[in-house]
């Protein structure tokens, strides 16, 4: 049995989704140990993969008497989880970050369990990092990642779902006189200053460039009305939603993908072979979002912006070169597929059978 432990979020919950899905039709049986709020970002994953809540929590959100009481919370997750290990013992457990993460962790050290950590971004998180040097490996999903003096990693890339890899290297269509899909995407739950600045910057294109767009734009709830309102004031046709379940799809039906660079979705659009505008997370831990984009700015797949020179005019103009340069984008869709790495998950899978003793079949 496989343990896979991870925090509630998309950037962490997509890879384990995708690993939990090999290793299924490999013929083992795998459990999630998450939190409250993780299982409920567990609805992507495999019936047949069993949700196991354990009690976590973070000093990150809640005030001074809240984060009192996280050590015991976290305490009670690990006892909980130790307890859970000997009724039904894992021949491995592997960790992908976020606090919901400990429990399973703490006590596969405190079993002395064959366990893992993967780390999505080029920078170890909190969490991650507190285990990099208590682990058996540390699977990078972005290289090189930085990691603490004395550790090893080794690079696997970001496995992603079965959705994306079964669009992995589709054909694309380059930018021309004809309907154009943008895809805007901002992490599991959107972006302000992308709903704030993207509209206004589709307003301003050549009206040759904007009368054949159509975008797919992911904001949070609360922005929905405003950015509606900003792309119909602009007579620009724009599906505005909180989440889109189907971004697979809208990836490989896109000219182009203006995207925060989350490692999931730096992942995704690698794999799938898409031009991009990336748009690092300032507030990111140690700025990991830029150390994400990285690899595909360095290889010519994609334009970054900084978010503290994001503007509606300078994104406009990046937008505008790229949908009115096929070849271009062309070479850019065709690089960011050189960096991605569709068989991820079996490159993680592989290090579990090698952790479990057990040949990889």
């Amino acid at each position: 049995m496989l343990l896979i432990a991870a925090g509630g979020t998309g950037g962490h919950m997509f890879p384990a989704q995708a690993l939990a899905e090999v290793m299924l039709a490999r013929g083992w049986r795998v459990k999630l140990s998450t939190d409250a709020r993780g299982a409920r970002y567990a609805g992507g994953f495999p019936a047949a993969v069993a949700v196991e809540q354990v009690a976590s929590a973070t000093f990150a959100r809640g005030g001074l008497a809240a984060k009192a009481l996280v050590p015991l919370r976290i305490a009670g997750g690990v006892l909980r989880a130790v307890w859970s290990m000997r009724r039904d013992r894992p021949a491995v457990v592997v960790g992908f970050g976020g606090y919901p993460s400990i429990p399973a962790l703490a006590a596969a050290t405190v079993l002395r369990l064959p366990r893992m950590i993967h780390e999505q971004n080029g920078v170890l998180g909190r969490v991650n990092a507190a285990f990099a040097a208590r682990v058996n490996r540390v699977a990078c999903g972005t290289w090189p990642t930085a990691l603490p003096e004395g550790v090893q990693g080794v690079p696997t890339g970001n496995p992603v779902r079965q959705s994306v890899r079964d669009r992995a290297g589709a054909a694309y269509i380059p930018p021309g006189d004809y309907p154009m899909s943008v895809v805007v995407i901002g992490g599991s739950q959107g972006a302000r200053i992308l709903s704030e600045v993207v509209p206004v910057a589709m307003a301003a294109l050549p009206d040759a460039v904007r009368a054949n767009l159509r975008v797919a734009h992911q904001a949070r709830a609360e922005d929905l009305p405003r950015v509606v309102d900003a792309y119909a004031q602009a007579g620009i046709r724009a599906e505005v939603e909180p989440f889109f379940a189907d971004i697979p799809r809208r990836l490989s039906e896109a000219q182009l993908v203006i995207s925060r660079s989350g490692a999931s979705s730096v992942a995704d659009i690698s794999v799938i072979g898409r031009p991009a505008i990336l748009i690092p997370f300032a507030a990111a831990t140690a700025d990991h979002q830029t150390a994400n984009a990285r690899g595909l700015v360095d290889a010519g797949a994609a334009v970054l912006i900084p978010e503290s020179a994001l503007s509606a005019d300078a994104l406009a103009a990046q937008v505008a070169t790229i949908l009115t340069q096929p070849q271009a984008a062309i070479r850019m869709a065709a690089n960011a597929l050189g960096q991605g790495r569709p068989d991820a998950a079996e490159t993680l899978a592989a290090l579990v059978h090698d952790l479990a003793g057990v040949p990889v079949p």
